[in-house]
């Protein structure tokens, strides 16, 4: 099958679950066309059947904005008509479903008719979705799309509520490589942060407020008092520098390294006891999922899709949103004897590999032949040579 993938090229969730998405259609030898304005963070070309098109956007001096919509919209309608593709699907909602939309109407009008599937993975719901702004934009191409998936039960009930939605929302979760996330062995590196045995705790995200950043600083600094540790912070964002400050005004400063953005985040998490996600909105939990292939138990908060991938009680422990104290005794618990710490990690490592992409994969493809099979086909010489 002929794939065009539309997303969001950075390091935010939705573009690196597309991007590896894309990256495993192709080596099941599907043909797979990356549509964006700029190479996905983790694309690489080392396979036959991706290609990528880039959507370049006019400078042209009377738009205050520039209209990417518009120029996305064209470049669709080009690779659909060139590459002969089967089927779109775009990740995020805005503002690529309604793009992809317009596209469709295009081709339609040149007797090309393809269907598109619009992938909705959080804040594009949750957050920019419901700004008044953008709502019925949001709602149409929703309704419009061919198929609709959602990363998550919670998402999708969430979606349901906030929009009239008469679309049939399909949910299929986000996945993990296994491939790549698993446990490495970098003792030294262990030894090098925690030269005294202490005990490692992780945490990383974009740095946002949402993340509650401030509420894994001070169950670190809690489960330190009982059990010495340190704390790594991977990413960045706006609310680095008040982490810092608060770092400083608990004392904690020495034991808080800020690693900064990494592009090989797996080497660092097989080097943590505990991963910290304590978000107060978060569609899936992909970064716990990430921290549990490498056999790291987590403790989380109970936002959004989080407790349908950690399992309370079993690969780490879920508690209400800003309850710092639960979650430090949960932490606590967990690393106070070493069998029990050993236990979760099993554990742990046992639940991701039920979002392996081996199994999740198999889900969109039957999901493609369904949307495509409602679909039919218009007669070869509609298409560009």
């Amino acid at each position: 099958m002929k794939i065009g993938i539309v997303c969001y090229p950075t390091y935010g969730g939705s573009g690196v679950v597309a991007t590896e998405l894309g990256k495993a259609l192709a080596k099941a030898g599907h043909e797979v066309h990356f549509i964006t304005y700029s190479q996905p963070s983790r694309l690489d070309f080392f396979n036959e059947n991706i290609y990528y098109h880039e959507v370049s956007v006019s400078s042209y001096p009377l738009f205050q904005y520039l209209p990417y919509e518009s120029a996305l919209a064209s470049k669709i309608v080009h690779v659909v008509l060139t590459e002969k593709l089967d089927l779109l699907h775009v990740h995020y909602a805005i503002p690529h479903a309604s793009a992809t939309y317009l596209a469709k109407q295009i081709l339609k009008s040149k007797g090309v008719h393809i269907p598109f599937i619009t992938t909705l993975h959080g804040t594009d719901i949750t957050l920019v979705g419901k700004d008044p702004s953008f709502e019925p934009v949001v709602t149409f191409s929703i309704n419009e799309s061919d198929g609709v998936t959602a990363v998550s039960e919670s998402l999708k009930n969430d979606t349901y509520e906030e929009f009239e939605i008469i679309s049939n929302i399909q949910v299929i979760p986000n996945f993990i490589d296994l491939e790549r996330f698993k446990k490495l062995r970098k003792d030294h590196f262990k030894i090098a942060i925690c030269p005294h045995g202490e005990k490692l705790l992780m945490h990383t995200s974009n740095f946002r407020k949402v993340k509650r950043i401030e509420d894994v600083v001070r169950v670190f600094h809690l489960v330190n008092q009982k059990i010495p540790s340190k704390l790594l912070l991977v990413g960045d964002g706006p609310e680095r520098t008040s982490i810092e400050m608060l770092c400083r005004e608990l004392g904690v400063q020495n034991d808080v390294r800020f690693l900064g953005k990494l592009d090989v985040i797996e080497e660092v998490l097989s080097l943590a006891d505990i991963f910290l996600l304590l978000s107060e909105k978060e569609s899936f939990g992909l970064a716990a999922l990430e921290a549990m292939a490498c056999e790291v138990p987590v403790i989380s908060s109970n936002a959004g899709g989080i407790p349908e991938v950690n399992v309370h009680g079993v690969t780490g422990f879920i508690s209400e949103i800003g309850d710092v104290e639960d979650m430090a005794k949960n932490t606590i618990y967990i690393l106070e004897d070493e069998e029990r710490l050993q236990t979760f990690k099993r554990n742990a490592l046992d639940r991701a590999k039920e979002f392996d992409i081996a199994n999740i994969l198999p889900l969109y493809e039957q999901y493609y032949e369904q949307i495509t099979a409602k679909s039919w086909k218009f007669p070869e010489k509609m298409f560009v040579d």
